[in-house]
């Protein structure tokens, strides 16, 4: 049976609707970086998943080519998922969309390295005749945190983030969202299958022990 990332790692994957404290392992990505609203019709986002995916399901098909990875073993394709921050905000203006800064990013298994990834940007790339070169590895150690799951649209996610942030005040933590540690989202369900009120989404922010 196929590794999936999901059912696997259920604490990180399938939080529950009340939140939570996890510290989170160093893993790799693959990652696509850009800017603006993500609902415009062709937006950077929107590509950055195109990319995404086109590289990532070169890996999982590679067993099929004469590339050969070692320790290959089959799995899901992880769920996409998303860092997202405003510059000069600590919070989230959602009537100024235009504003955002991403970081899209796939899960790699842990077999996967730098140059199977190299390699599946340019196999990807010639074979769909387009660039993947926005693709980059990533590793991240993403360390303490809170989560939850956000049951809606996007836009009440503020809803569910309160009451992250109540509960982590409660446990004696203090939130710790730099530079280097954002908003963090996993996108469990297909946005252009479920209704917007069904869609579910884990919530990830960066703590830190309160002094």
């Amino acid at each position: 049976m196929a590794f999936d990332v999901k059912k696997e790692l259920k604490e990180f994957y399938q939080p529950k609707t009340k939140p939570s404290i996890v510290t989170l392992p160093k893993a790799n990505y693959l990652a696509v970086r850009g800017t603006g609203d993500p609902n415009q019709e062709k937006s950077a986002y929107k590509e950055s998943i195109e990319l995404l995916y086109g590289v990532a399901y070169t890996l999982k098909m590679s067993y099929k080519t004469d590339y050969k990875i070692e320790g290959f073993y089959d799995y899901v394709v992880p769920p996409l998922e998303g860092f997202w921050w405003q510059e000069g905000l600590r919070g989230v203006d959602y009537g100024h969309k235009e504003h955002f800064s991403f970081i899209s990013i796939i899960r790699l298994p842990d077999f996967v390295t730098k140059t199977d990834v190299d390699w599946a940007i340019k196999t990807a790339g010639r074979k769909k005749k387009r660039d993947f070169s926005k693709v980059e590895w990533m590793t991240y150690d993403e360390g303490l945190c809170v989560q939850c799951l956000h049951i809606g649209p996007y836009d009440e996610e503020p809803k569910t983030v309160a009451l992250m942030h109540q509960f982590l005040e409660e446990e004696g933590y203090e939130l710790d969202i730099t530079d280097e540690r954002m908003h963090h989202e996993i996108y469990l369900s297909d946005v252009r299958k479920t209704a917007s009120e069904n869609l579910k989404t884990v919530l990830r922010h960066p703590i830190k022990v309160k002094k």
